[in-house]
């Protein structure tokens, strides 16, 4: 870690989600990227889909910062770790610049700008507005003086006599400079879904979008002018030797190469919703990864644990079902002990059965559970869940911050209320505020986790790997 704690840095943000914030983002990141600059992409808030979008622009992973999801002092260091050497850190925002869980803001963008001390970039999308933008800004920018508002990027601009009314306005009223304005584009290469917009891994021309976004990025926005202003941020305080996530902590086994437990990640365009700090904690507590897709493999290779993640399982849910040997394969697995951690589609696929626009599709069957979906979102926001119920990868009286978004719901529970860990004190869950169905060594959930605030979550893996390797031979 460098002593001076220097770090480019800038958030984008705005008033509201659907202002443009991810499509202007990923074009900042990959423009300057093919400029040859080393720009590093963060993701505030819980999030995979725009995340993908800002990694397939960066060339590497993005992370995600959430300081409800994760102790501030992991956010911090998480942060420092994967920013060194960088020549800027773009961090997206989510939703309004100020919006957060409850009236005092917390966990808001706002929240997270003020702790990494960055400088803020508004990019507001001017549809059939002019000067009421500038007093949107300098509502922005008084509303807390702790938040440093450097610049303001127009969005969705009518035309030259537009574009002229909105920046003498803004930089009249506010001070704050305009750095760049982009036009109504015509032609949309960034096609939306109900959760936002289609992940990279269903979008068959994902590569020309970003360039796309790059080309205008570069045509539109003052991009030196935003690489000063990153670079200008001041400096961190350094952190704590006791705040930084180690490697080993003392309760961990320590696994020799060879002995590694291979781990099973269902990845493929069906189940792709996996925050990259969780795949590293995976490996970084000994795993072997090995990735598996339900839509091409026709079995399950040798492992000894596995991890479904979300995804959309309903858009894919005839080649699911039609897989038949790999579903019989996978509940084979289960009846048998292999540790199986679900999350949300993961869960789903779990199920009997998923009714999706009529239609009733087979599942792997393990789980005594019928989803169906609907045209609104079921449970969406923040979660907090104490585990009640015995289970393989929790401790009884753990408190699990998570989140939650979907369309599904429960048409049919064949279950037992014992056979759910948890107990929701925020959120939705499966039925009746409870979510984690157990079923031997399964624990299937609606709620996603965050491996940097649930660090029990990757070592209960490796544990049950390792005992479900050593019962097999």
């Amino acid at each position: 870690m460098p002593d001076n704690m220097d770090f480019p840095r800038i958030v984008i943000s705005a008033i509201r989600g659907g202002a443009g914030k991810t499509i202007v983002s990923t074009g900042i990141i990959s423009a300057l990227n093919v400029a040859g600059k080393q720009i590093f992409p963060f993701k505030k808030g819980p999030d995979y889909i725009d995340a993908g979008w800002l990694a397939l622009a960066a060339g590497r992973p993005c992370y995600n910062l959430d300081i409800f999801l994760t102790p501030v002092e992991q956010v911090l260091n998480s942060f420092y770790s994967h920013s060194v050497n960088s020549d800027l850190s773009v961090i997206e925002g989510n939703r309004g610049l100020y919006d957060g869980i409850d009236v005092e803001g917390t966990t808001s963008t706002a929240a997270l700008a003020k702790l990494l001390k960055a400088p803020v970039i508004l990019c507001m999308d001017c549809t059939k507005s002019t000067r009421t933008i500038a007093a949107i800004v300098l509502g922005c920018l008084h509303f807390d003086h702790d938040i440093d508002i450097k610049g303001v990027i127009l969005n969705r601009v009518a035309g030259s006599r537009h574009e002229n009314i909105l920046r003498k306005s803004i930089e009249h009223h506010t001070g704050i400079c305009v750095l760049g304005s982009i036009p109504k584009l015509g032609k949309q290469n960034f096609p939306e879904r109900h959760m936002g917009l289609v992940p990279t891994q269903e979008h068959k021309w994902a590569a020309d979008s970003v360039t796309a976004a790059a080309q205008m990025a570069k045509k539109y926005i003052n991009l030196e002018m935003l690489v000063q202003i990153g670079s200008n941020a001041p400096d961190l305080p350094q952190i704590n030797a006791t705040d930084k996530i180690t490697e080993k902590t003392n309760d961990e086994l320590t696994i020799s190469s060879k002995d590694k437990p291979r781990i099973g990640i269902i990845k493929d365009s069906a189940f792709q919703f996996y925050y990259h700090e969780n795949i590293e904690a995976l490996i970084s507590a000994g795993a072997q990864l090995v990735y598996i897709s339900p839509l091409s493999d026709k079995k399950i290779p040798d492992i000894d644990g596995l991890y479904i993640g979300g995804g959309f399982p309903e858009t894919h849910a005839k080649e699911l079902a039609e897989n038949i040997s790999f579903k019989e394969n996978l509940k084979s697995l289960a009846l048998e002990g292999l540790p199986i951690y679900a999350e949300c589609g993961g869960l789903m696929y779990l199920g009997e059965e998923l009714v999706f626009d009529g239609q009733t599709y087979a599942m792997a069957g393990v789980l005594p559970v019928v989803f169906g979906f609907s045209k609104r979102p079921q449970a969406h926001g923040y979660t907090v869940s104490e585990v009640k119920e015995k289970n393989p990868y929790y401790e009884i009286g753990t408190k699990i911050h998570g989140h939650e978004f979907h369309y599904s719901s429960v048409l049919k529970w064949d279950g037992d209320e014992k056979d759910l860990a948890f107990c929701l004190e925020r959120g939705s869950g499966l039925i009746k505020n409870k979510d984690g169905i157990i079923f031997k060594n399964v624990l299937a959930t609606y709620t996603h986790i965050h491996a940097l605030g649930t660090p029990a979550w990757a070592k209960a893996m490796i544990r049950n790997a390792i005992r479900y390797r050593e019962n097999k031979v």
